[in-house]
C-alpha cells in the first residue's frame, strides 16, 4: 500500500503523465486511438464506427497530427477528388501497449464475467500476452514491487 502523502512526488507541470493526459486524455480522442490501433484511418470511417460530431472529429484530428500522434496521408478513390487518411506515427504506435493495458484493465474490472471481446496474443506461439512491468532482466516485477525514484 503507498503511503499517505499531502502532495504528488512531482508536480502537475513538470510531470510527464500529467503532460500525456493533456494530449490525449478525452474522450473521443482516445477512442479516435483505439480505432486507428485497429487500422481505421478515414474520417468518414473514423465518424461512422464513433458516432463522433464531425465538427469534434475534426478537430481531434487536427490536434492528433499537430501532436505528432498520426500523421495525414493522401489517398485516392477513382472517380473521387483525393482525401486524406490518418495513420499513426511511431509516436502514435508507441501508445500501443499503453492502451492493450487499459483494455485488459476494463476486462478485470468493468467486463461482465464472461469472455472479453478481443484479446491479444503472440503471433508467433499463440499464447495469451497481457501487459506487465519487467525489469532489464526480462522477469516480471509485481506492481506492489515498484518504487518512485524521483530524478532531481
Amino acid at each position: 500500500m503507498i503511503p499517505l502523502s499531502r502532495k504528488s512526488p512531482v508536480p502537475p507541470e513538470d510531470c510527464n503523465l500529467a503532460k500525456a493526459v493533456e494530449q490525449i486524455g478525452d474522450r473521443w480522442t482516445l477512442l479516435i486511438l483505439r480505432s486507428a490501433l485497429y487500422g481505421v484511418r478515414r474520417f468518414d470511417d473514423f465518424q461512422t464506427e464513433l458516432g463522433t460530431p464531425r465538427t469534434i472529429l475534426s478537430g481531434r484530428l487536427k490536434s492528433l497530427v499537430d501532436t505528432g500522434l498520426l500523421k495525414k496521408r493522401a489517398y485516392k478513390v477513382e472517380g473521387r477528388r483525393a482525401r486524406p487518411e490518418y495513420v499513426l506515427t511511431e509516436k502514435g504506435e508507441a501508445l500501443r501497449p499503453i492502451l492493450i493495458a487499459l483494455t485488459q484493465w476494463g476486462d478485470a474490472w468493468i467486463g461482465d464475467t464472461g469472455q472479453p471481446p478481443v484479446s491479444f496474443t503472440d503471433a508467433g506461439t499463440r499464447q495469451a500476452v497481457r501487459a506487465a512491468f519487467v525489469n532489464e532482466t526480462g522477469r516480471e516485477v509485481p506492481t506492489g514491487n515498484l518504487r518512485i525514484v524521483l530524478r532531481r
